[in-house]
């Protein structure tokens, strides 16, 4: 096994469970607890792992609204409408994409009526010309 293979096997397995002993990633690598550390230590300085996340469970997330909104903005207030999406705790992740639209961002909200205030919140500021929102009914794979 390359040293490459090693180290993206070893973050599937992060991203699997973040909080996994490195005794046990090594055993599933096939490698020494002392390589697997030594190895995991160097995507930490050289900045491959940036740190580490809460990964919610899923009745959790179960009770959650989420939702795609895809947005265009004026070119020129751009920086001031990610700030704004910044700030936002419904906001999950903003992707900057090409097509008609600019941007998808991942909103999420406890409830129907709390979700549907956030995406008139985006709609409405300055700068943001057109949105179009899809309800995300489940998710079938997520990393």
């Amino acid at each position: 096994m390359t040293k490459i293979n090693a180290d993206r096997q070893l973050i599937a397995l992060l991203r699997q469970n973040a909080r996994m002993p490195v005794a046990e990633i090594a055993r599933k690598l096939g490698i020494s607890r002392s390589t697997a550390q030594s190895r995991l230590e160097k995507l930490e300085r050289n900045g491959t792992i940036a740190g580490y996340v809460v990964k919610l469970s899923y009745d959790y997330l179960a009770g959650q609204i989420r939702a795609h909104l895809m947005v265009t903005v004026s070119p020129k207030l751009a920086p001031k409408v990610f700030r704004f999406l910044d700030d936002l705790i419904e906001v999950r992740t903003v992707h900057s994409v090409s097509g008609s639209f600019d941007m998808i961002v991942i909103v999420e909200a406890p409830s129907v009526a709390e979700l549907d205030s956030v995406i008139d919140k985006i709609g409405a500021l300055d700068g943001v010309e057109r949105t179009m929102s899809s309800i995300i009914l489940s998710t079938r794979i997520e990393r």
